[in-house]
């Protein structure tokens, strides 16, 4: 079969979107600004986000019997990702209400439905798609033995992964942590992960220090605003973010680890890597949406000179 650029394992999720001035306290109703539908979950958005830059990417997810994973598949080829790996299980589709606040700040909650379905005895009928790809994109919005086993096939078969623990999970297994190339948190999943503080730069950088002498080979701590902070063992760099003012910042980080992936897996050095993919994640937050915010690689070419 053909190789794929990216695989992504993950998660799928139809976003519910209200733009709120506040939240509302317990029993109040409060009246929101705008509500909207789109498409989401981290593994769908990352796919996506690799996916409109160019590369060849397969997905290995699962939907439910139900209009929103119809509309998750038909959403898949629209933007021409390999959908062989997407099942459908016996579980409603996930979800994940978002409330968005006026400094572009959000809130998720998110309902696992079928993803929680994507089991690894799933991985083991698409070896075939693990073996054939440039790098394997994984996050944790499914089970965590998932994410073990396609691991230990990656491993095996010598495929590079890169990890988005994305949400935190403190009970995160540090010996296969160990065995991916890239592994990417937000600083607030630093703090979970290490029980560090993550509040300035200097704490970030010690907190993902902390992970480089436990043997993670490539740190990769998106800050926002800030930037991205790469350590190594041979190296701690900050790849600062271009400054826009955002509107949305709703799957931002999803763009920019889909981008990142994109990126990388077309031979770019990894500094050149996340420059790049800096300035993917900052167009996105300028527009409103998760999915639909992410552009394409011509709309990047407009808005960067090439480098």
């Amino acid at each position: 079969m053909k190789k794929s650029d990216v695989l992504v394992i993950g998660s799928n999720m139809i976003d519910l979107m209200t733009y709120i001035k506040r939240m509302p306290v317990a029993g109040e109703t409060v009246e929101a600004d705008e509500f909207s539908m789109g498409f989401g979950g981290k593994g769908a958005n990352q796919a996506v986000a690799a996916a409109r830059l160019g590369s060849q990417v397969s997905l290995i997810s699962m939907v439910g019997e139900d209009s929103f994973g119809e509309q998750q598949l038909a959403n898949f080829k629209a933007a021409n990702i390999d959908v062989t790996g997407v099942g459908i299980g016996r579980k409603n589709s996930g979800a994940a209400p978002i409330f968005v606040d006026p400094s572009a700040d959000n809130r998720i909650l998110i309902v696992k439905g079928a993803n929680s379905e994507l089991t690894p005895a799933v991985l083991d009928t698409h070896l075939d798609l693990i073996q054939n790809t440039k790098l394997i994109v994984l996050q944790q919005e499914i089970p965590l033995e998932t994410n073990y086993h396609a691991i230990d096939l990656a491993n095996q078969y010598g495929v590079p992964i890169l990890l988005n623990p994305a949400p935190a999970n403190r009970h995160l297994d540090m010996e296969h942590v160990r065995r991916v190339d890239f592994f990417s948190p937000n600083e607030t999943e630093l703090a979970t992960l290490t029980g560090l503080p993550t509040t300035s730069m200097d704490e970030i950088s010690r907190a993902a220090q902390r992970l480089v002498d436990m043997g993670v080979k490539n740190v990769l701590v998106t800050i926002g605003s800030r930037g991205v902070l790469w350590v190594s063992a041979s190296t701690s760099q900050l790849i600062d973010a271009v400054k826009v003012d955002a509107v949305d910042t709703t799957g931002a980080g999803d763009s920019f680890i889909g981008s990142f992936s994109h990126y990388f897996a077309q031979g770019e050095t990894i500094p050149q890597a996340l420059r790049h993919a800096n300035e993917y994640a900052a167009i996105t937050v300028t527009r409103r949406g998760t999915q639909k915010s992410y552009p394409t690689a011509k709309e990047v070419a407009k808005m960067y000179q090439p480098s």
